[in-house]
């Protein structure tokens, strides 16, 4: 399935996620009846549809729709990709910025693309190990290049509102393939997004 957003959501779903978001907000000692909690559950189950929608969509798709032969060989980078996800362990939110890079085999695609899988599997629950190695496996996979980069950094409400509560941490991750993996092509890519690393 290509990318698309959500624009209707599956009644069913959103009833039953509705009537276990009331009842948690009970458990948690509100009451579900009062005025300004009635529609909560029903909007928290839309909320939720919505920033996991990338279950239902196809990274791989979304390269391939827009795929095409190019005799380039230099690296390509898009950097300052935003990003919003949910900490698949509290399900509170992490949000970020990733810089993608690629060297073309022979296939280029459209740049937008390589946004829209960093959307794709940022809209699921994640950790941001996963996320990164997942967004490189999709460009590699499809477009066959000599190397991918990706580099993702993330704040974590996780760490930000509970437990250690560190408000201004900032976690940093990455993943190389192919000529990424040699030295001298990995240290040009990072001193072109140095400026943008914390």
């Amino acid at each position: 399935m290509a990318y698309k957003r959500i624009e209707q959501y599956d009644d069913q779903v959103t009833e039953a996620l509705a009537t276990h978001y009331k009842k948690s907000i009970g458990l948690l000692g509100e009451d579900a009846e009062r005025e300004g909690l009635q529609k909560t559950p029903e909007r928290i189950a839309k909320a939720m549809q919505y920033l996991t929608q990338g279950y239902s969509l196809d990274a791989k798709a979304i390269l391939e729709s827009a795929k095409f032969h190019e005799d380039v060989s230099e690296m390509v980078i898009v950097k300052d990709i935003e990003l919003y996800s949910m900490c698949e362990h509290h399900m509170l939110p992490f949000y970020g910025k990733a810089h993608v890079a690629y060297i073309p085999n022979g296939f280029i695609t459209g740049l937008s693309k390589i946004a829209r899988v960093v959307d794709v599997y940022s809209r699921r629950l994640q950790v941001q190990e996963r996320l990164t190695h997942q967004v490189l496996t999709a460009i590699k996979e499809t477009l066959n290049p000599h190397g991918v980069a990706v580099v993702i950094e993330a704040s974590h409400l996780c760490m930000m509102m509970r437990g250690v509560s560190k408000q201004n941490s900032v976690t940093t991750t990455s993943a190389f393939f192919g000529e990424f993996e040699k030295n001298e092509t990995r240290s040009e890519f990072l001193k072109l997004i140095a400026s943008k690393l914390h």
